[in-house]
């Protein structure tokens, strides 16, 4: 009956809520709302089911041409996974094994902790500023790796390229993993910045601003050694880890770059307007570049606007955690749910 004592006990990471009811404003778990690129949709409907006897290329090759050629490195520097989570989670594995505390934001991304329980790794979580900002020179420390997302998850603070920059000269010696699942919403991504440091590794999701999160597509960016290395891990665990119709729409998605900018500018005009809602409601928030809004209340407890919401079927996020306990995190919809979610959030405050 000992069995027990040798499991690998953690507290797993805890996903938005995914409602069995029909009829919902889904605002919980910045999914799209609109749908992926067109020709994905042609792709799946004259996709033969014979291929899927034959195992999917393990290379991924078809994916990483088209994203080397749209962020215009070297196929060699791409690195794809099963979701942004699963890059993560083997760049976790490939980098950070030092006795030393990898480190990350106190309000952050909730399944780095999970990741470093799981897989052994000491970390540090480091405090943002009062108005959940990095500051750059709280990361000049030992440390065996850093890791953080920009924009930030959950606040949607975007923090400079400057700043980002400070971080990889004080720390030659770590990797860095920028978290970049929201960039394309209004921020400038780092990939700028991988001529100049080697050691840092940009990840991306197809889940936001491709709409493809039921697909699972994530990918790293870095200097071809990292990509090496991440590679070597990958194919010592599972050398098939995307099957074939998702490599094909994941490509195509990639190449329809008019629907791309029109649905994020789309999303960007639509949080836009969002902003100016909630402030003439008294709400206040951080400047968000992501497609979510970190949204509290000076007057109303956040936890009661989220259950009322949740009586009218709508649906946002909220954590009963130390320094977010009243917020909400508000993706951003269609004009028509964002009316909705109005309609309803006048009720409950007036």
């Amino acid at each position: 009956m000992n069995w027990e004592n040798n499991v690998r006990r953690v507290v797993p990471y805890t996903p938005g809520e995914q409602p069995k009811i029909m009829d919902v404003v889904k605002l919980n778990t910045n999914e799209n709302p609109y749908p992926p690129a067109p020709n994905v949709q042609k792709i799946l409907d004259d996709f033969s089911t014979d291929e899927m006897r034959l195992y999917p290329d393990p290379t991924a090759q078809i994916l990483i041409d088209a994203l080397a050629e749209r962020y215009h490195v070297k196929p060699s520097q791409v690195f794809v996974g099963v979701g942004s989570d699963d890059v993560i989670s083997m760049a976790f594995m490939t980098f950070f094994n030092s006795d030393k505390p990898v480190l990350f934001p106190d309000v952050t991304y909730s399944f780095y902790d999970v990741w470093a329980e799981v897989y052994r790794i000491p970390y540090q979580t480091i405090p943002l500023t009062e108005d959940f900002r990095i500051n750059p020179d709280d990361y000049n420390r030992e440390n065996g790796g850093i890791i953080f997302p920009n924009p930030n998850a959950p606040t949607g603070v975007l923090e400079s390229l400057e700043t980002i920059e400070k971080i990889l000269q004080a720390n030659p010696d770590s990797v860095v993993i920028v978290d970049e699942a929201y960039i394309d919403f209004g921020g400038e991504s780092c990939l700028s910045l991988l001529e100049k440091y080697e050691n840092l590794l940009v990840v991306q999701t197809f889940s936001k601003s491709r709409s493809m999160a039921g697909m699972r597509i994530g990918f790293a960016i870095g200097s071809e050694k990292m990509i090496k290395y991440l590679n070597d891990v990958k194919f010592s665990v599972n050398s098939y880890t995307m099957n074939r119709i998702t490599l094909v729409c994941g490509a195509e998605a990639v190449r329809d770059e008019a629907y791309f900018q029109e649905t994020t500018q789309k999303i960007i005009s639509t949080r836009e307007a969002t902003k100016q809602k909630l402030s003439e409601l008294g709400f206040v928030f951080p400047d968000s570049k992501s497609n979510f809004i970190f949204a509290s209340h000076p007057e109303h407890d956040a936890g009661m606007i989220f259950e009322e919401l949740k009586k009218r079927r709508i649906f946002v996020r909220y954590w009963n955690k130390p320094r977010i306990s009243q917020h909400l995190r508000i993706t951003i919809g269609t004009d028509e749910e964002m009316n909705k979610f109005f309609t309803a959030l006048q009720e409950i405050i007036k």
